[in-house]
């Protein structure tokens, strides 16, 4: 485990058991990985004799070893999580991971799923992590708006970012398109006090130009969202392209970026947390969306 004093305060060690590497090698101790989040389980011998299946794929072996290459030694991302949470620990306690997993599940079409987690474990499929590094994990056929963020530099943040939505509360009922934005806008407003060197355009997940797209154009964004009576929907018909992962937002044309609930909400929590001062516990709790965008009084 690494230890190492970080900003003035010193980062307690987050270890990464390799799951893959104990498959796929046979070395190791089958006792580190008794965790929900991998469902291994040595004592069944149906569930052992599909694990032997799948490790022996040729397919599988070979998207192994390309992960293997690139991700070998993964002390730089122990030291990133260690540090980044040490900062979770001195802004929002309860979130706790000393042992992060990582595996291999040849499933690369699977993106929004390259990290999972619950309130006490963490995994990363790390070879989603190969697809923007390496030309050959192309013929997955992920699309390329995807395969730009299956890269290395995005994992450290991908991680923090899913402990964080297993803290944070959605309010009973239907999701609103507002509470969507607000739950986002606080996953990356924690991102902002634990990777605070981390660029915006990694922690959000777009490129410059899409960065630079949603600032200039925020105003009429907002404005199509008031006059269309978006902001307070739950009809997931009319939102899925605005929350999720896409190469652009069809309402928004050519050029325009995804996920405009993430950005909107990034802006109304800062805009809230610097008016309020109220902790990073309390602020996960909240799930009156709603109070928290009059409170912030932001607009763009």
């Amino acid at each position: 485990m690494l230890a190492f004093a970080a900003c003035g305060h010193k980062a307690e060690p987050v270890k990464i058991l390799r799951f893959e590497q104990f498959l796929f090698t046979r070395q190791g101790n089958a006792s580190d990985f008794q965790t929900p989040l991998l469902n291994y389980n040595p004592d069944d011998p149906a569930f052992m004799a599909a694990l032997d299946d799948f490790v022996n794929d040729p397919m599988v072996r070979r998207i192994y070893a390309v992960t293997d290459s690139l991700y070998h030694d993964l002390s730089w991302l122990e030291q990133e999580l260690g540090d980044a949470m040490a900062r979770t620990r001195d802004v929002c306690p309860e979130i706790d991971y000393h042992y992060v997993y990582t595996l291999v599940t040849a499933d690369l079409g699977n993106y929004p799923n390259r990290v999972f987690g619950n309130l006490t474990d963490m995994a990363i499929s790390l070879d989603n992590y190969t697809i923007g590094h390496v030309d050959e994990m192309q013929r997955f056929g992920v699309p390329a708006y995807i395969a730009r963020l299956c890269r290395r530099e995005y994992i450290a943040s991908d991680v923090m970012a899913t402990a964080a939505r297993s803290h944070i509360a959605l309010p009973d009922g239907d999701p609103t398109f507002l509470d969507y934005a607000i739950a986002e806008g606080k996953t990356l407003y924690f991102l902002d006090q634990v990777l605070p060197s981390t660029p915006d355009t990694i922690k959000i997940r777009y490129t410059r130009e899409q960065m630079d797209w949603m600032r200039e154009n925020a105003e009429n964004v907002w404005g199509w969202l008031i006059q269309n009576k978006v902001l307070f929907s739950n009809d997931m018909t009319q939102l899925n392209n605005m929350v999720d992962d896409a190469p652009k937002t069809n309402a928004f044309g050519d050029g325009s970026a995804p996920r405009t609930n993430a950005w909107l909400g990034w802006q109304i929590v800062k805009q809230y947390m610097k008016k309020t001062g109220t902790s990073m516990s309390d602020l996960f709790a909240d799930t009156d969306s709603r109070k928290i965008l009059e409170t912030s009084g932001w607009r763009p």
